[in-house]
């Protein structure tokens, strides 16, 4: 069993289509061990996308996460990391299959209504970012 981070976005929090992709998950056999509600500041958001800071999209990135709360979730399940990644879809909206989350939910590339973990060891270090041990239930 895996587990790894899903993070439903502002955009999607905005929508009021929470449940939507939350039943998504569940639906295709992934367990919501852990879950809440947050407003991303500044810091956050950048210390949580540093991997990009060089890229030229990060700062419009880091002013779309703390734009509006956002859920984050701890999500397990077999092969978890690969099942979450293709319930998303691919990043770009008008790329992903129908059916999948960004297909159905996202606006576009930079408001693409979810993230997810893209590997176990990177799942590892953002769940610890988000979530203590003693908040993620079996």
């Amino acid at each position: 069993m895996q587990k790894t981070l899903s993070i439903i976005k502002p955009d999607a929090v905005k929508k009021n289509v929470i449940g939507k992709i939350l039943d998504r998950f569940e639906s295709n056999g992934l367990k919501i061990v852990a879950m809440k509600k947050i407003q991303l500041n500044q810091n956050q958001a950048e210390e949580f996308y540093q991997i990009h800071k060089d890229k030229p999209f990060f700062e419009d990135l880091v002013k779309f996460m703390i734009s509006g709360p956002v859920v984050v979730s701890v999500l397990e399940g077999e092969d978890a990391v690969f099942k979450n990644r293709e319930l998303m879809g691919a990043t770009n909206p008008k790329e992903a299959k129908a059916g999948t989350i960004r297909a159905d939910f996202a606006e576009n590339i930079d408001a693409n209504a979810v993230h997810g973990s893209d590997s176990l060891e990177n799942a590892e270090i953002e769940i610890n970012f988000f979530f203590k041990t003693d908040e993620i239930y079996k």
